[in-house]
C-alpha cells in the first residue's frame, strides 16, 4: 500500500446541512457558508487514535438546542416556588431547637385532652346546678309571715270541691269555711275534719308558697320534693304501676305493686298533682288507670305479697283514692272510693283496730293507716259510720300503759317512740285537744328522739313530722329545724338513683326498699302544705 500523507482537515460539504432535532426545531437563521471538500475518493482515512485538538466547532452547533428526555421535562415543569417553600420548611424543622419541638407537641396534646374532657366536666356542673340550686337551709321566702295573713286570704273558691253539711259524728266538718281558723286555741271532741276542699288548699300554687314561708319550708326542701317526684316518674313501669323490687337498686325482696303504686301516687298528689292538673298529670292518670284494675268488686286492692301486706295495702290505696276524689270530684272515682272505704269498715277487728287479716286482730301500726284512710274519706264527703270510730278510741286506750301518753305496738307490750308518734297523730285526728296534758307530754317524748340517720327510721319520722306539725309553735319549730336540713341532705344527688333515698340502713328498708323510703321522705318534705294543720297553737 502506498504511504498516505495526512490530509489537512476539510470543511463539510455545503450541500449537507446539519438536521435539527424533531422534537424542538431550532429558530431559523442564516447558516455560515463553508468551503467545498475534496472528493472522498482522493481523501485519505484519518488515524483512529489521532486527536483533533485544532478542529473548530461548527458555528451552527453553537445555537443548536440540546435534546432532553420526557422524564427530564417532567422534573423541570415542577413549581420552583413550591420547591423553595418546602426546602425552607424542612430547613426550619431541622434547625429548630429541641425545646421548641417539645413545646409544640405538648401544646397539641393539651388541646386534644381539653376537647375530650372539658365538655363532660361542664355537663356535670350544669346538672348539679339545675337540680340543687341553693344552699341547704336557705329560706324560700320570709319565714316571719304570720298565719293571720292566711285568714284574710280569699279562699271562697278553694281547690275543686264545695263544703258538706256538718254531721254529728267524730268526722264532722265545720258548717262554714269562714268559721275554720287556723289558730284556734281549742278543738272539739269530734275529729278535726274540715272538708277536703279546704284541707287541700295548701297544695295549690298560691297557698303553697305562703305555707312554705309560714311553716319553715325552704327552697332546698322543695328542690328535694321535685327531685323525688322525678325519680318516681322515671321508675314508673310501662303498664302504669310501680314496683317494690326494682328496676332500681336497694329494692325490696318482696313484691307488692299495689302498695308501691299507692305510695307513689300519694307523693304526687301531696304536691297538688292529679290526673287533671299539674306537671305530672299524665303520670298520675296512667297510675290510676292501672291501679283501679286491681280493685275487686268488694273494694279490696290486695293482689300479691306477704300476708301481712294485705291491710297495709288496702289502707294506702284507700287514702290515695279518697284524696283524688276529694281533690277533683271526678265522679268516676266516687264509686271505687266508697267501695274501698266499705271494705275498710268491714275489715275492722272487734278489738277496735286493724291488723294483717280482716276482723282478726289489732295493732297500732296498721290501725294508724286506717285512721288516715277514714279521715280522707270523711273529708271527701263519703259515708263513715260513727260507731266504728268510737271503737278506735277503745283500742288506743288498750295500748297505752299510762293513760294516753305513751303507746305500744300491741296491748301488754312496752311503749315505743315509734308507736307513740303514730298513736298521738290518731288522737289528733279523733279529736283530742292540742293542749291536752297527755298530748303535750307525749309530743315532748317524741321531740326527745329527733331525726338521726345513724339510726334511720323513716316510718317513725313520717308520723312524728305530722304530729308535731299539727301541734305547731315551738313543738314544730324544734322538729322542723332538724328535719328540713337532715332529710334533703341524705337524698341521693347523682347517678341513676338521683332524687331517691337509699333504704340500706333504714330500720324497715329491707321490707319496703328504696321506693318506700323515698315516698315517706317526700311526704315529710310536703308536710308544709300537704294538709292544713288541724289546729294551730302559739306559745
Amino acid at each position: 500500500y502506498p504511504t498516505a500523507t495526512p490530509a489537512r482537515p476539510q470543511p463539510l460539504p455545503a450541500s449537507r446541512p446539519i438536521p435539527a432535532p424533531a422534537q424542538q426545531p431550532a429558530p431559523a437563521q442564516q447558516e455560515a457558508p463553508v468551503q467545498q471538500a475534496a472528493p472522498a475518493s482522493n481523501r485519505p482515512l484519518p488515524a483512529a487514535s489521532a486527536p483533533a485538538p485544532n478542529r473548530p466547532i461548527p458555528a451552527a452547533a453553537i445555537n443548536r438546542p440540546v435534546p432532553v428526555t420526557q422524564a427530564e421535562t417532567a422534573v423541570r415543569e415542577e413549581d420552583p416556588e413550591g420547591e423553595a417553600q418546602q426546602d425552607v420548611a424542612e430547613q426550619a424543622v431541622k434547625s429548630a431547637p429541641p425545646w421548641l419541638v417539645s413545646l409544640v407537641i405538648h401544646m397539641v396534646l393539651l388541646i386534644v385532652l381539653g376537647v375530650l374532657y372539658l365538655p363532660n366536666m361542664f355537663k356535670r356542673n350544669i346538672e348539679l346546678t339545675v337540680i340543687y340550686a341553693e344552699t341547704e337551709g336557705e329560706q324560700l321566702i320570709d319565714d316571719t309571715l304570720e298565719m293571720a295573713s292566711l285568714e284574710t286570704m280569699d279562699i271562697t273558691d278553694p281547690v275543686l270541691s264545695e263544703d258538706f253539711t256538718p254531721v254529728e259524728d267524730p268526722f264532722a266538718a265545720p258548717p262554714e269555711i269562714a268559721e275554720l281558723v287556723l289558730d284556734a286555741t281549742s278543738a272539739s271532741s269530734d275529729i278535726a275534719a274540715p272538708s277536703i276542699g279546704l284541707a287541700l288548699t295548701g297544695r295549690e300554687p298560691g297557698m303553697k308558697k305562703a305555707l312554705l314561708g309560714a311553716y319553715g319550708g325552704t327552697a332546698t326542701t322543695e328542690a328535694a320534693v321535685k327531685a323525688g317526684l322525678e325519680w318516681l316518674k322515671k321508675n314508673q313501669l310501662q303498664d302504669g304501676m310501680w314496683s317494690l323490687t326494682g328496676p332500681y337498686s336497694s329494692a325490696s325482696t318482696v313484691e307488692n305493686r299495689e302498695a308501691a303504686t299507692a305510695m307513689a301516687l300519694l307523693a304526687f298528689q301531696g304536691a297538688g298533682h292529679t290526673h287533671k292538673a299539674g306537671e305530672y298529670k299524665s303520670v298520675v292518670a296512667k297510675g290510676w288507670q292501672a291501679l283501679l284494675k286491681s280493685q275487686d268488686k268488694d273494694g279490696n286492692f290486695f293482689r300479691e305479697g306477704l300476708h301481712h301486706h294485705r291491710l297495709y295495702t288496702q289502707a294506702q290505696c284507700t287514702i290515695a283514692l279518697c284524696e283524688l276524689y276529694g281533690m277533683t270530684k271526678d265522679e268516676k272515682y266516687q264509686k271505687p272510693a266508697q267501695l274501698a272505704l266499705d271494705y275498710c269498715i268491714k275489715a275492722q277487728s272487734p278489738l277496735g283496730g286493724w291488723r294483717y287479716e280482716p276482723r282478726q286482730d289489732s295493732d297500732t301500726s296498721v290501725t294508724g293507716w286506717f285512721v288516715m284512710a277514714l279521715q280522707s274519706a270523711r273529708m271527701a264527703g263519703l259515708s263513715v259510720p260513727s260507731p266504728e270510730l268510737d271503737r278506735i278510741h277503745t283500742f288506743l286506750d288498750s295500748v297505752s300503759p299510762d293513760g294516753g301518753i305513751h303507746y305500744s305496738y300491741k296491748p301488754g307490750e312496752g311503749a315505743t317512740h315509734v308507736m307513740t308518734a303514730e298513736a298521738l297523730l290518731c288522737r289528733q285526728y279523733l279529736g283530742w285537744e292540742h293542749d291536752d296534758p297527755r298530748m303535750i307530754e307525749g309530743i315532748n317524748y317524741v321531740l326527745s328522739i329527733p331525726i338521726d340517720y345513724s339510726d334511720m327510721n323513716v316510718y317513725y319520722w313520717y308520723y312524728a313530722t305530722q304530729a308535731t306539725h299539727h301541734m305547731d309553735g315551738d313543738y314544730w319549730d324544734q322538729w322542723n329545724k332538724v328535719m328540713r336540713e337532715a332529710v334533703p341532705a341524705q337524698q341521693t344527688k347523682t347517678g341513676p338513683e338521683a332524687g331517691s333515698w337509699n333504704s340500706a340502713d333504714d330500720r324497715w328498708g329491707g321490707h319496703g326498699g328504696r321506693l318506700y323510703t323515698t315516698c315517706l321522705s317526700i311526704y315529710m318534705l310536703e308536710v308544709y302544705y300537704r294538709h292544713l294543720p288541724i289546729y294551730k297553737y302559739r306559745m
